[in-house]
């Protein structure tokens, strides 16, 4: 194979060429679920930050490496006798389909996609229910990035009426753990405190934006975003007067960070 190619069992045959023993790629060969496993997380970030930049080019690209992790993982699985892509594909139609029955069964229509995400939320109840052992929480993957799994928990304990009624109850908590945090750096409290207070503080945060009906990690990726454009202009500012960060006092770089602010209004 010289060429690329749109058929999906040549990218499979491509990962069967780069795992053989005997003629593969040796640093290919040697990758397991747990070495791969942290390069398929920073591909699904790649692909949410082309669309972010509505780079179109870019999302292709990363659509393609994201693609690969799936077709790595499950040659890795077949080669251990687990499962194969083919798996991989039977298993995701057949939920689909499970999980759409106004669209391809005989279920009630759903006219709003509020409406079809409590039916999603609902069907993936009935599936937790039915598995022995399973409590409210199980599911939520420890991977995910830990603002985001905060909600997803949170959300969850909020369908079986472990909530907050208001935004301002949550905004009230906040104050409340911000004060604890406070009082205990005050106290000279010892690393793993102000690490547990901190915590607690972050994990109402992310509760706060639920009750907003906000992404909390698409609000920070925001203000990291905002963050470097505007520490860019300051770069920028004392460049044109042939100067660098270290040459600028703390006052200076606070005054270009504002005339930053200032330009983006």
């Amino acid at each position: 194979m010289t060429k690329g190619s749109r058929d999906i069992d040549s990218l499979i045959a491509i990962m069967r060429e780069l795992r053989d023993p005997q003629s593969g790629c040796p640093w290919d060969i040697e990758q397991t679920f747990e070495t791969i496993a942290p390069y398929t997380i920073e591909e699904a970030y790649e692909v949410a930050a082309a669309i972010e930049d509505l780079d179109w080019s870019s999302l292709k690209t990363e659509l393609g490496d994201l693609l690969l992790q799936v077709v790595y993982h499950a040659r890795m699985a077949e080669e251990r006798g687990l499962f194969d892509f083919g798996d991989v594909v039977e298993a995701i139609t057949a939920k689909m389909i499970a999980r759409h029955p106004h669209v391809f069964g005989n279920g009630a229509p759903i006219a709003t996609a509020a409406a079809q995400t409590e039916a999603w939320e609902e069907h993936k109840r009935q599936e937790r229910s039915s598995r022995p052992g399973t409590g409210i929480l199980d599911g939520i993957a420890r991977a995910l990035p830990a603002l985001t799994r905060a909600e997803k928990l949170q959300k969850r304990a909020a369908s079986v009426g472990f909530d907050w009624d208001s935004a301002e109850k949550v905004l009230e908590k906040i104050k409340e753990e911000a004060s604890e945090l406070v009082e205990a750096r005050s106290a000279g409290a010892p690393p793993e405190k102000l690490a547990d207070e901190l915590g607690d503080l972050l994990f109402v945060i992310a509760n706060l934006a639920r009750h907003l009906k906000l992404d909390p990690e698409a609000a920070l990726r925001g203000t990291n975003a905002k963050f470097v454009r505007r520490f860019m202009f300051i770069e920028a500012a004392l460049a044109r007067q042939s100067r660098t960060l270290k040459d600028a006092s703390l006052d200076e770089m606070e005054a270009l960070w504002q005339a930053a602010k200032k330009s983006e209004r």
